[in-house]
This record gives structure tokens, sequence and C-alpha cells, in this order.
């Protein structure tokens, strides 16, 4: 049997582009039912977000939409802002990604919502938070990387900084909103009463360069860009091999000895300049120099299988394409069939999350704009 702990919850969605309506489609994973609101022109903005395109449809959009259904009814308009008014009054959950400030405006507020259904758990999903001088500004993944500090740590050494290739903080604020949200509704069983939950882009990219904070605080260290090194281990970053690159992870003392052993190498575990974490870090330039000679007399697949028998971490760099082939990604179940009616071979991510065995699944396609309108109209009392 699927789990799906939020069967009977329904969640309008008033979010666009990638951070709320990832939250909206974990809700609608785990089993409640997501009404994505949409405008009646050109819906989500994330619908032009491209190419790539998928027999017309944006791969962005299908990527964080699935499990939903879409009412196109536009907020301008006092008709389809009484529309959200009648759902949400028997709603469970109300998640807005709207501009700072406009959803009061509208007459979508937390106060007034919290009014009319005092069970509802309202969450905003917004750019720099609710609070400070920044909180009226808008925000994308992009920016609050920037303003983050991410840029100025990623990329090659001596580079002015580049932006992280995947919009990890639009994802990490969607599980942060995801995970407040299960929270409200779980105190919600307790107390009878719902909760207003915020979150922000710019909190996501603080929380992801926590430690960081915390060194700068400690001794005043400003990250660089430094490639693939990860700067407070070594040997932790990609090394060449003969025929590519292999990602080596020598985490520990424990862990160094043992690849010394595998690389044959055994001398370097007793010299004083590798002989502790904090030794390796101080001296990374000679030890990488000696590691990477070594590394480049044989083929990336021969070192894998070496240091893997050995259980010392390490990953060939793959692309995109050698991920989606993967044997192990196949195995997990990770790229889900998903029925849709423009695009018969839809496979999408699944969820990284299973229950007793089994995964946490897309119940529906991402949905065409405005494809249920009638429908939930209907539901909600509409002739």
């Amino acid at each position: 049997m699927p789990f799906l702990p939020l069967a009977g919850t329904r969640v309008l969605d008033l979010t666009t582009s990638i951070a709320g309506p990832y939250c909206a489609e974990i809700l609608g994973a785990l089993g409640a039912d997501v009404i994505k609101v949409e405008r009646p022109d050109t819906g989500d903005d994330g619908r032009a977000w491209g190419p790539p395109f998928w027999n017309g449809e944006s791969a962005m959009f299908l990527s964080v939409n699935a499990g939903k259904r879409s009412l196109a009814v536009s907020l301008g308009d006092q008709r389809g802002r009484e529309v959200v008014l009648r759902l949400a009054g028997s709603a469970d959950v109300f998640l807005q990604s709207l501009r700072p400030g406009l959803a009061a405006r509208l007459g979508l507020g937390a106060e007034v919502l919290g009014a009319r259904n005092p069970r509802l758990v309202y969450c905003s999903v917004g750019a720099y938070g609710r609070v400070g001088p920044l909180r009226e500004e808008p925000g994308y993944d992009a920016l609050m990387q920037a303003a983050g500090g991410l840029i100025s740590m990623t990329g090659e050494p001596e580079s002015s900084g580049a932006r992280v290739g995947s919009s990890l903080i639009d994802m990490g604020t969607g599980l942060w909103a995801t995970i407040g949200i299960v929270s409200a509704l779980l105190e919600r069983e307790r107390t009878g009463e719902g909760a207003v939950v915020d979150t922000s882009l710019y909190e996501t990219a603080l929380g992801y360069v926590g430690y960081h904070l915390v060194g700068y605080l400690a001794d005043g260290t400003v990250p660089k860009p430094e490639g693939t090194v990860f700067p407070m281990v070594a040997p932790y970053q990609v090394l060449p091999t003969r025929d590519g690159e292999l990602m080596v992870a020598g985490g520990n003392d424990r862990l160094f000895v043992v690849l010394c052993r595998v690389l044959e190498m055994p001398e370097l575990a007793d010299d004083p300049r590798f002989r502790t974490n904090p030794d390796r870090v101080a001296n990374r330039e000679n030890l990488v120099a000696l590691l990477s000679e070594r590394l480049r007399e044989r083929d990336t697949a021969d070192w894998q299988e070496r240091l893997r028998g050995a259980g010392v971490p390490a990953a060939p760099v793959a692309d995109i394409a050698d991920v989606a082939g993967a044997e192990q990604t196949q195995a997990l179940g990770m790229l889900q069939p998903v029925a849709h009616p423009a695009i018969p071979d839809l496979r999408l991510a699944a969820l990284p999350l299973s229950f007793d065995g089994g995964r946490a699944d897309h119940r529906l396609p991402p949905p065409l704009l405005g494809e249920h309108t009638a429908d939930v109209l209907r539901e909600a009392g509409y002739a």
C-alpha cells in the first residue's frame, strides 16, 4: 500500500517558478490534493522557461509540478479572488509566493484567511524574509546565490565566482516550506488551530553556508573559489586519472592510511607533512601533486574498483547523461514514468524518499494550464 500520510489534505498552491511548486509537489506525493492556482493567460512563469522543452512543455515546469490539478483564474478579477477565498475556507494549507505584500493587498493575507478558516496552515515563500530592509525585494535562485555568498566561493581558483549549476536554493527553500507545513499540520492535530509558516530563499542560502559563517566568525576566514576542493579536508577533491577524473575522499586519518595503501604509497601516511588532517590541509598542494602523479598511471574505472574494494569513497565525475543511464539510478527507480496527455514517454525524477521500502511516487502528471478548472469549480459549488 502507498504511504500517503497527507491523504484528505487540501492544498491551495499559489506559487510559481521552482521553490513553492517543489514544496507543493512533495505534498502531493505524500497524498495531498493540490490545487495549483494559475493565471489564465500564461500560467506559472515556469511554463515558459526553456529550452529544453518536451513536446512543447517546459522541462523545468514538468520537474516540479507533478501531482497537482490546475485551476486557471485571475487574481486581478474579483470573481477569481472569490473563487480562491471560497476554496481557502475549507482548505488545510494555503501556499503562496506572490510578490511581497501582494497577497495582503488582494485580500488573501494570513490574517484574512485565518479569520475565515482558523485551522488553515498559511505558508509564505519569500525572497529575503518577512522582516528587514530587503523584505519587499523580489528574488530568484541565482540572485540568492549571489546575495548569500555562494557565488563568491564557487568556481575555479582566482575566478570571479560561479553560479552552482542547479537551483539548489529554490529546491532547498521548497524543502523548508514542506517541513514547516508538515510540522504545523502535526501541531494542529494537538491544538486544533492553524499556523503561519514563513521561509525564504535568503534564509535557505544562509543555512547552506552555515559552517562558512561560523568559520568567518571564528577567525575571519572568507572562503574563495577552490574548484572541487573541500577546504576543510584533504585529500577531498577531484584528481586526474589516466583517462579522466575521480573524486577522492580521504575524509579522516584512517581512510587516508587505507588510500595510501591502495595507491602503494604507504610512506605518505608516515610523512609528518600528512600525518593528520590539519597537516594535510596545510600541505595540500604537495600532497595533491604526489597523489595525482600516481593516479595518472591507471584508468578511472580501475582506481574506482580498487578504492571501493578497500572502503575508500571515490566517484567518477559524471555528467547528466551518465546519471540518467547509471545502474544505480535505475535500481533506485529514480526516473519515474508518469502518464501525461501530451508526453506519452514522460519520466520525472522521483522524490528521494521512501517509506517501508516503497517510493513516494508522483500520483498525477504535471497539469496542462487550466486542465482541472471545471472540476475544481464544480467541487466548490459553482454551476
